[in-house]
């Protein structure tokens, strides 16, 4: 145990040290590597949504899952599952993406936010942690998804050869993509350096188990600082190279990617962060279980391609500027709704 807490500290430092770095490579602003953001720059890609400034194929998505694969087979913990309600998988994965899109960011984004010196994360990271609380207690109660059964190999290996294919489209650009030429989808980092970074995060998080919201979760829920500590390390990561690049810039106010909306910074992470609770992992983990042929997870990833796909075609997404039109609108539904699968799957019912 105490070699595993070395590790996840190890790799949470070598992940925030490059997550920061792809900035100064050309990545957007305390988006070096930003798992929502990135499946939402792919859904953008492919068409699902026409937000122009966000639309490009991120080789760091395809290196990630292709990474937490070959570390899974090389390791022999590849096993096709999956049958753990999908459907409603699916829809906590749709409330996952809309709450961190009104936020602007994933719970990896958030700490590394923070660590750029942006002020405006730390009610983003207060969300996270009131998501996860709130999360807890439906657990507490019983809440459970069912248990997943083995199924046939190559449902396994679907996510994996899908990202296979969007790696090759994304060497060879297809007249169909869609790629921004302005705005965040334009910053990127040359694609074989961000297909490595993707590889090499992906084995380490597989090897590791990281989650950036279920280090709080089993902090508070069972006192167990092991995935925590993977947070912390990653901030620690991130920070130092930060102050090395000169990219630390400490207020609320000209943030990158960022809005100042305090009431709905927190708000779309409470979101984010019940319903990664209720998924038992973040968007980070989700890719990295599917990886291991966990089919339930890769139809977590499909929820959140739509919930991308339907923050940006209907206004619910946040720019600088602030939060989207609809966005306010459609966390408070999604938490009516989060929670009600919490009650209502929960075995302890009043």
């Amino acid at each position: 145990m105490k070699n595993q807490k070395y590790l996840i500290i190890i790799a949470g430092l070598v992940f925030g040290a490059l997550a920061a770095y792809m900035t100064k490579l050309g990545n957007p602003g305390n988006m070096g590597v930003c798992v929502a953001c990135f499946y939402r720059d792919i859904t953008g890609a492919l068409g699902f949504h026409r937000a122009e400034v966000v639309q490009y194929l991120r080789p760091e998505i395809m290196g990630l899952c292709l990474g937490a694969f070959l570390a899974a087979l090389s390791f022999g913990e590849f096993k096709s599952r999956g049958g753990s309600n999908p459907l409603v998988r699916f829809l906590l994965g749709m409330f996952v993406m809309i709450g961190a899109l009104v936020f602007l960011g994933c719970p990896v984004r958030a700490v590394l936010r923070l660590a750029g010196g942006d002020l405006n994360a730390l009610y983003g990271i207060a969300g996270i942690i009131a998501g996860a609380f709130l999360g807890i207690y439906f657990l507490k109660r019983g809440f459970n998804l069912g248990r997943a059964n083995s199924t046939y190999t190559i449902a396994g290996y679907i996510i994996p050869i899908t990202m296979v294919v969007l790696l090759v489209f994304a060497i060879i650009q297809p007249q169909f993509l869609f790629t921004s030429e302005t705005g965040p989808g334009s910053m990127r980092a040359p694609l074989i350096i961000s297909l490595l970074v993707g590889l090499l995060i992906g084995f380490l998080a597989q090897k590791t188990r990281m989650c950036f919201v279920g280090g709080w979760r089993d902090l508070s829920l069972v006192k167990d600082s092991f995935l925590f500590s993977g947070i912390a390390a990653f901030f620690v990561g991130a920070l130092v190279v930060n102050l090395l690049i000169g990219a630390i810039n400490i207020g609320f106010e000209g943030q990158p990617v960022a809005h100042t909306n305090v009431l709905w910074n927190f708000m779309g992470m409470v979101l984010c962060g019940l319903g990664c609770t209720l998924l038992g992992g973040c968007p980070l983990r989700q890719t990295v279980l599917a990886a291991e042929g966990d089919t339930d997870a890769g139809v977590t990833i499909l929820g959140l391609i739509a919930g991308a796909a339907v923050s940006h075609n209907f206004l619910l997404a946040s720019s600088p500027n602030g939060p989207g039109i609809n966005g306010p609108t459609i966390v408070i539904i999604g938490l009516i709704i989060v929670c009600a699968i919490g009650y209502f799957m929960s075995e302890q019912l009043d």
